[in-house]
């Protein structure tokens, strides 16, 4: 498992979320309110979707699937001015993140967190960031295609 390491500047977003869990997943119903009004975010800066988690502090000390924590999906925007009735804004914070490549179908995306949280952070010199964390889905994002590819960005702060 290869990381790119990567410092973001800060990045608004308009969306929509929803509060679930890891055992309670209501990724489909987000996604479903979602995508049929993306078209009417007018201020976008590409094609990318955002499918972010922001976690409460401390989530991942004593980490307990049951927990909630906020799930998104959005779009990257150039400013706040148009924001479409019943969305939502939110700021991913500059800093710094390591960035790794998934291939192949969504539903396998779990098998990359897995070599991520446990193989890749422990043995590296840093420690999960306070920050959301996202993945980015772009042109060669397929969903259940296995040639799929998206970037899952973890947010990093160096253990010393």
């Amino acid at each position: 498992m290869e990381a790119r390491i990567e410092i973001l500047k800060e990045k608004k977003l308009i969306g929509k979320h929803i509060d679930m869990s890891f055992i309670e997943n209501k990724t489909f119903q987000l996604w479903n309110g979602f995508m049929p009004r993306r078209k009417e975010i007018n201020n976008t800066i590409d094609t990318n979707l955002y499918s972010l988690e922001v976690f409460p502090l401390n989530h991942f000390d004593n980490f307990d699937p049951n927990n909630n924590f906020q799930k998104w999906a959005a779009v990257e925007v150039s400013n706040f001015d148009d924001i479409p009735l019943d969305m939502e804004t939110l700021k991913i914070p500059a800093g710094l993140y390591a960035v790794f490549i998934h291939k192949g179908p969504a539903t396998e995306a779990h098998t990359t967190y897995h070599s991520i949280f446990v193989e890749w952070l422990p043995n590296s010199e840093y420690t999960v960031d306070e920050r959301p964390h996202f993945a980015v889905m772009g042109d060669q994002y397929k969903k259940d295609d296995p040639n799929s590819q998206e970037e899952i960005w973890i947010p990093i702060t160096s253990k010393v």
